[in-house]
């Protein structure tokens, strides 16, 4: 990521990365994982499981809090070859925070004209959330090549196929919100690019027994 030159080259690197691996993991942090040393937090935790099974694209959640940016950095350091975006990113704030510490993306659960054109502006590669056809379209028009359609359970497995007859080529797609492990390959048969996943995905031995063997 670091050392493109536009927008453009990172929408593409993130596409291209997706490809190789189309799995996203969502965190929170809570509290707890902002105020103490990071290698006893419960996000270091999972981070490490999430590493040692693979994943390659996680991201964490965006918190209005003083220590937020320490724990981007405590996360930077000891995963160095995560390729980390942040969720949550609904304000100007958020945006900024994003851009300030040269993270590879930024990922909202919403569209917002002027959020698109300030992280064009700043080169960010940014992901709106999008639910009807013509949010796709605005999106695409103000420039981007990849958009989350969010909350993707409640719109359904089957929506990818039903817009995409009357709107022709659609934009690189992650289906977000309310989806498992074992959706992972019929939703990404259904034509969706990538998936992304809460931190349920860690909520139990199966699940992630699960995420491992498809990871393998």
């Amino acid at each position: 990521m670091y050392g493109l030159q536009n927008t453009s080259d990172a929408q593409q690197w993130l596409i291209a990365s997706l490809r190789s691996q189309p799995l996203i993991v969502v965190l929170r942090p809570k509290e707890s994982d902002l105020l103490g040393p990071f290698l006893q937090t419960l996000i270091c935790q999972r981070l490490d499981l999430l590493a040692d099974l693979g994943v390659r694209h996680i991201e964490i959640a965006w918190l209005n809090h003083t220590r937020w940016g320490d724990l981007i950095t405590a996360i930077r350091v000891r995963y160095p070859n995560l390729q980390l975006g942040v969720a949550s990113v609904t304000t100007q704030t958020a945006l900024q925070a994003v851009i300030d510490l040269d993270l590879a993306y930024a990922m909202s659960p919403l569209f917002d004209q002027e959020l698109v054109s300030a992280a064009h502006q700043c080169n960010c590669c940014f992901v709106p959330g999008v639910m009807t056809p013509t949010e796709i379209r605005q999106a695409v028009a103000l420039g981007c090549r990849v958009v989350k359609l969010f909350p993707a359970v409640v719109l359904g497995i089957n929506y990818h196929r039903q817009i995409s007859a009357p709107m022709g080529d659609l934009p690189f797609m992650i289906a977000a919100g309310g989806l498992s492990v074992c959706d992972l390959d019929p939703w990404l048969s259904a034509g969706y690019d990538a998936i992304a996943l809460g931190r349920a995905v860690l909520s139990t031995t199966e699940s992630t027994a699960d995420l491992r063997n498809w990871l393998t």
